[in-house]
């Protein structure tokens, strides 16, 4: 498992190699589903008309693949542009299932200049899986896909 600084140096090199933004997200998801044991679920939304679209991921298939701005912890977490850490996903009224097995999330928006572009979204089958080290981790990445996307 890579240490979080060299997983956000990884992420500055995808990027600065990277041609468009669907390769940018696609390698990214990918390095994050591999260095953490406790994400299960990997994926990216990006902001298309006011709703949240379904780009990379890796995990079980979602029917979650447009989300309104105004539904889920995803729009919570685009609308306010702040992070949402979620302990027990059963216990937030938010929460739209897409696995029975999913117990805690973390949604990281991406911004630049003050508009959100999107989200990293990550969901763990372990209860209050995501810790401070993991949010400092995901907004760094999420700075890094801002730039470029």
């Amino acid at each position: 498992m890579m240490e979080s600084w060299a997983i956000l140096d990884a992420v500055r090199r995808i990027a600065a190699a990277a041609h468009d933004g669907q390769i940018l997200t696609a390698e990214t998801v990918g390095l994050l589903k591999r260095e953490r044991d406790h994400y299960q679920w990997v994926g990216v939304y990006l902001l298309e008309n006011g709703e949240l679209v379904l780009g990379p991921y890796i995990g079980k298939p979602t029917p979650h693949t447009r989300i309104p701005l105004d539904k889920g912890i995803c729009g919570a977490a685009a609308s306010t542009g702040q992070t949402v850490i979620v302990d027990d996903v059963n216990a937030d009224p938010r929460y739209l299932a897409c696995s029975l097995e999913t117990r805690s999330e973390i949604v990281v928006p991406i911004a630049r200049g003050g508009s959100v572009l999107g989200e990293i979204d990550i969901d763990s089958d372990a209860p209050a899986a995501f810790t401070e080290a993991d949010r400092i981790l995901l907004e760094g990445v999420a700075e890094i896909l801002a730039q470029k996307l």
